[in-house]
């Protein structure tokens, strides 16, 4: 059994301060402790795959992440793990509880997990060693984590056992306060414009400095076709993970931080909205161009004709939604979205209505997404 302190200063030493996770009674005296550490960041996000995009954002910014999690929460991890860190090589250090685990006595619904947790890493393709369980442990164990990340620019993971860390009391932090957001947007209830036309227009809008995050699909790779920048990654995978990824850029650099989702992938994980409000980046606009369908398989309907996407943001905790459904509309809220005394009160999203398909002979990016991930560190001034 090891202090809470004990592993948090061998991993600051190391270069981790950026924790981010779902709690499990295991993970209880670290995740106490994290908290209550000055020189510590904690994100407490709403599934563990959030989590996953939360510290691939703040590593493009330059952090070393620790993401944490229980493991049944790695069937919500998979997808981001293998679709976004793998492709784009985005090291975090895991720490994985392993409830249910070989002689535990535990709740019926770790038996799975529990017999499978060390094997489902190996399948993914995460790399895995025990979490220390003495003082002695911290510091090797830890440097053999980082020596594989930094080979391998993959996640490493720490599988946690019951009573590895000593009980740490949690020290009571305020609850995110919040004013009311603000609602605009008057939607003219013309002719949608295409994505190719939005992009167009957030393109001659965005500040040269600005940092845009593209969801999969057509997204990125009309984004790509229209203008390929340091300042733009486009994800090929992760969907949903658009925004948390944005998040974690967004509270690691002073700018302008844009996501452009789609109405699917922000439905997929909608808990974003809600990290993204609690933690209210002032430099983070959340764009969502919403044509009802799944575009990139063939056109299938998503629910999103009846979701007000603005006011799900508001009541979140972003400080501006806006509804608008023409070009003109658009332009008007993103100046109001970046302009600095708007900004100051915290995030907005700006929900657009457009019309579905794409461009004709679209085609993809041709620079791969780890060195689209890289360039973006060296642009940061990280890499």
């Amino acid at each position: 059994m090891i202090q809470a302190q004990a592993f948090l200063s061998a991993a600051a030493a190391r270069g981790f301060d950026f924790y981010t996770g779902v709690p499990c009674s295991f993970l209880t005296p670290l995740i106490n402790r994290v908290i209550a550490d000055p020189a510590c960041r904690y994100v407490g996000a709403t599934s563990e795959g959030e989590a996953v995009g939360i510290a691939a954002g703040a590593w493009l910014a330059g952090r070393r992440t620790v993401v944490m999690l229980q493991n049944s929460g790695l069937g919500n991890a998979v997808n981001p793990l293998t679709s976004l860190n793998h492709p784009f090589r985005i090291p975090t250090l895991m720490i994985v509880t392993w409830r249910g685990g070989p002689g535990v006595v535990d709740e019926p619904q770790h038996e799975v997990m529990g017999a499978i947790t060390p094997a489902l890493l190996d399948v993914i393709g995460v790399a895995h060693a025990p979490f220390p369980g003495s003082a002695k442990a911290i510091a090797p164990t830890l440097d053999r984590a980082v020596q594989h990340m930094q080979r391998d620019g993959l996640p490493f993971a720490l599988i946690m056992s019951s009573g590895d860390v000593a009980p740490e009391p949690l020290h009571g932090i305020p609850a995110p306060a919040h004013a009311q957001g603000v609602r605009h947007g008057a939607p003219t209830g013309g002719a949608p414009p295409s994505r190719e036309q939005a992009l167009r227009t957030l393109l001659e809008c965005v500040p040269g400095n600005a940092l845009l995050i593209a969801t999969t699909g057509k997204t990125g790779r009309e984004l790509f076709t229209l203008a390929d920048r340091p300042e733009h990654l486009y994800q090929v995978g992760s969907m949903g993970c658009a925004s948390a990824m944005g998040l974690g850029l967004a509270l690691n650099t002073d700018r302008p931080v844009v996501v452009i989702d789609g109405d699917g992938a922000a439905l997929m994980k909608l808990g974003n909205l809600a990290t993204i409000g609690a933690q209210a980046p002032r430099n983070l606009t959340h764009l969502v161009l919403d044509n009802g369908v799944h575009d990139s398989t063939g056109g299938q309907p998503t629910v999103s004709d009846g979701v007000d996407l603005a006011a799900a943001a508001l009541a979140c905790g972003y400080a501006h939604g806006h509804t608008v459904d023409d070009l003109p509309g658009l332009a008007v809220a993103l100046g109001d979205a970046l302009a600095p005394a708007r900004a100051a009160a915290g995030p907005s999203l700006l929900h657009m209505r457009i019309a579905p398909g794409s461009v004709q002979a679209l085609g993809r990016p041709t620079i791969g997404p780890a060195d689209v991930a890289r360039r973006m560190r060296t642009l940061l001034g990280v890499e």
